[in-house]
């Protein structure tokens, strides 16, 4: 049976007053893209009636933007098989109005995808629930045991093809979605490239590889960055890896990026920046870093190059996502382009500039 005939379960995703907005990022990413699940209908009562992929400012997709749990079902047709949680506050727990949908939403027979920090399995009320309505509860954040966390070991060594990370001046900046495009394009181009996920987003929407890195205990970070990584390369045998980041290396709440730097060793990084973003997104008496100071600290910190910059273009004309990507190539000197409003062959010919040995004619050469 191929792929495509195999039937997704459907899901709804909730992500009330964030929809398009940056808490709203794995609402956003579902409805862009997702391998696991066929979104029938998103939540968010203040863009109802909308089209979420216009609401994107991508291609209209046919997903509604319904009011409420009773308002997704009836647009789905039926009851979906799951209910997605897709806001992504920097707390990481649930409000209690949230708490009721998601408990209703389980009344109804539907499962639960959790990204939060908040692990509904080890709460009484929720774990009684899943146990009433026989339906269950999927914590992506949660880790395996501490017994069977891995330490950084040098492993990384063995993986002879090149790793590239794609990393950004901020948190919920765009660096997923861009290692997304980035990934598929160079697949179209015929280089076998792999996914290295390290958020909850990616995990939902179905990364085969990878790690919730920011629920993993600092010791075992870097190890689980690492292991993530071999185990990528080891499965897929790849041409190259994309990994994905999480927050910035200059940022003062999130670390992330170290453990992927120091754990994935990459060979090149794309740096992800928001010209237009003064402020950091969760911080707004914190002033943005420049993409030169960040890929200064980065090549610091790491021996890495960047090979490339691309823009988020929140609050900018097309005009001005034109200017941005001139002058970031004129003060940088590398590449640069927008992974959404520009074709993704741009990112191909960045990735081909750093390690030409990927050209697919060479590829009997790797084979």
């Amino acid at each position: 049976m191929s792929p495509a005939s195999v039937r997704r379960p459907t899901a709804v995703v909730y992500c009330e007053g964030n929809f398009a907005a940056p808490d709203g990022k794995t609402a956003n990413g579902l409805v862009r893209h997702s391998e696991t699940y066929e979104i029938v209908a998103v939540i968010d009562s203040t863009q109802s009636g909308l089209d979420a992929g216009a609401v994107l400012g991508d291609k209209p997709n046919s997903i509604p933007i319904c009011v409420d749990l009773d308002d997704a079902i009836a647009a789905a047709g039926r009851t979906p098989d799951y209910f997605i949680f897709g806001v992504a506050p920097s707390s990481g727990m649930l409000s209690p109005p949230e708490r009721t949908i998601m408990l209703e939403a389980m009344a109804r027979g539907m499962n639960l995808v959790n990204g939060l920090h908040e692990f509904l399995n080890e709460d009484a009320e929720f774990a009684a629930a899943a146990m009433a309505h026989d339906v269950t509860i999927l914590d992506v954040r949660r880790p395996r045991d501490k017994k069977d966390l891995r330490m950084f070991s040098g492993r990384i060594d063995q993986v002879t093809c090149p790793r590239i990370a794609v990393l950004g001046t901020d948190g919920a900046i765009g660096k997923r979605t861009t290692a997304t495009i980035l990934t598929r394009a160079l697949n179209d181009r015929g280089i076998h490239a792999v996914l290295v996920g390290t958020g909850q987003t990616g995990l939902i929407q179905g990364a085969r590889y990878g790690v919730a890195l920011d629920a993993i205990p600092s010791q075992f970070c870097s190890g689980e960055m690492e292991s993530a990584v071999v185990d990528a390369f080891e499965g897929e045998h790849p041409d190259v890896i994309i990994v994905e980041g999480q927050g910035a290396l200059s940022h003062p709440a999130y670390l992330t990026s170290s453990f992927i730097l120091r754990g994935s060793r990459p060979q090149g990084v794309i740096l992800q920046h928001a010209p237009a973003r003064e402020w950091l997104g969760d911080f707004p008496s914190i002033a943005m870093p420049t993409a030169a100071s960040e890929i200064n600290l980065i090549q610091t910190f790491a021996d890495t190059t960047v090979i490339g910059l691309t823009i988020n273009h929140e609050n900018m004309t097309d005009a001005e996502v034109t200017a941005a990507i001139t002058l970031a190539e004129y003060e940088l000197g590398i590449p640069a382009t927008d992974a959404l409003t520009r074709d993704p062959e741009r990112l191909v010919e960045m990735v081909l500039r750093a390690f030409p040995e990927l050209e697919p004619e060479h590829a009997s050469a790797r084979s």
